[in-house]
């Protein structure tokens, strides 16, 4: 009796120790799968970060490519640009080489002595320096003069052949028609109001002068249509009288030279003929006008082919290469005809053309 009650406890022994094994055998099978799981979840990370850093790789070699090929390319760029460079570098020294130097403020002695010097330059530089209106006596000169307001002496220089052929003293071009006369005088513009004007001198020689062209500033100015400017003109040329002719190019380079900073033609020229002596007057003016149609012009001044740049203030305000400045220069200085169909002796340059046939 006392086996049969064992044997069923041995048996349930037997169970029970079957279960336990069992139990742990699965648990070591799930410690496995969950080992497994973890290791294949390491190594999926670790081949994305070793993908990454590939990507990584290959980015960085393609931005170092990229920043080799700029700077290949920006050296080539600066190799081509360096013979342009440098030339620009020889011009801008060339320049400063004739560019005068900074000057401190200027006292009215160096002003002076500068202004004088300067004179002595252009006479070096325009020794056949004249009034550029064609005339044979003063009756001549003051109606070319008068013609010569708003246009170019070339023009007044070809109309006036015809104009003398016509009427030429005083007696007769008082007897024109007026229309007669404007049409003479059409080629040089504002025609009408400078036909009062000749009508008007014309009588006022005949009849309170003789028919001869005064000689003093103070008669000349009471004249129709003549102020200081035709007075000094005709007075200069026509009697030897010193005076000083401020047209549009003499005020423009008194200014840029400094000597001056008026506007009104009365006040440039009592400034600019304090700093002169009276016998250079005349001349002073008929070198000043040769220079500013020649050299200093109005717009773009040929600085780098004038022979007084070093003296001047204004030294800059145009061209300053010598080779594109000196394609600026104009009648004689560039190579072309200059003002007077009959210029006078010693002038270098070539006869202007006379004005072609209607």
């Amino acid at each position: 009796m006392k086996q049969t009650h064992e044997k069923p406890a041995a048996a349930k022994k037997a169970v029970t120790k079957k279960a336990v094994t069992k139990a742990v055998t699965k648990k070591a099978v799930t410690k496995k799968a969950a080992t497994a799981e973890t290791g294949g979840k390491k190594t999926v990370a670790k081949k994305a970060a070793a993908k990454k850093a590939v990507a990584k790789k290959a980015v960085t070699a393609k931005g170092a490519a990229t920043k080799n090929a700029a700077a290949t390319k920006k050296t080539a760029a600066t190799a081509k640009e360096a013979p342009a460079a440098k030339k620009a570098t020889s011009q801008k020294t060339a320049a400063k080489k004739k560019a005068p130097a900074a000057r401190k403020p200027e006292s009215r002695a160096a002003m002076v002595r500068r202004a004088r010097r300067i004179n002595r330059e252009l006479a070096e530089l325009y020794p056949y320096a004249h009034p550029e209106l064609d005339f044979t006596n003063p009756f001549e000169l003051l109606v070319a003069t008068v013609l010569s307001a708003q246009t170019t002496d070339l023009r007044v220089n070809q109309t006036t052949p015809r104009l003398f052929a016509v009427c030429p003293t005083p007696e007769d071009m008082a007897a024109m028609d007026p229309e007669r006369l404007e049409e003479l005088i059409r080629p040089t513009g504002f025609f009408r109001a400078k036909t009062r004007s000749l009508l008007g001198l014309s009588a006022a020689l005949r009849d309170r002068f003789g028919g001869e062209v005064p000689g003093r500033m103070e008669d000349l100015v009471t004249l129709p249509g003549v102020g200081r400017k035709t007075a000094n003109v005709v007075l200069g040329n026509a009697f030897g009288v010193p005076g000083i002719t401020v047209d549009t190019h003499f005020g423009r380079l008194a200014r840029r030279f400094g000597w001056t900073t008026q506007e009104d033609a009365d006040k440039i020229e009592a400034e600019v003929a304090a700093l002169f002596p009276k016998s250079e007057w005349t001349m002073l003016s008929h070198r000043l006008i040769f220079h500013g149609r020649r050299v200093c012009h109005s717009r773009k001044p040929a600085c780098g082919a004038c022979a007084i740049a070093p003296l001047c203030p204004a030294y800059g305000e145009g061209e300053t290469d010598p080779e594109k400045a000196k394609k600026l220069l104009k009648y004689e200085l560039g190579g072309q005809p200059g003002q007077r169909l009959k210029p006078p002796a010693g002038y270098p340059g070539q006869p202007a053309p006379p004005m072609a046939a209607p």
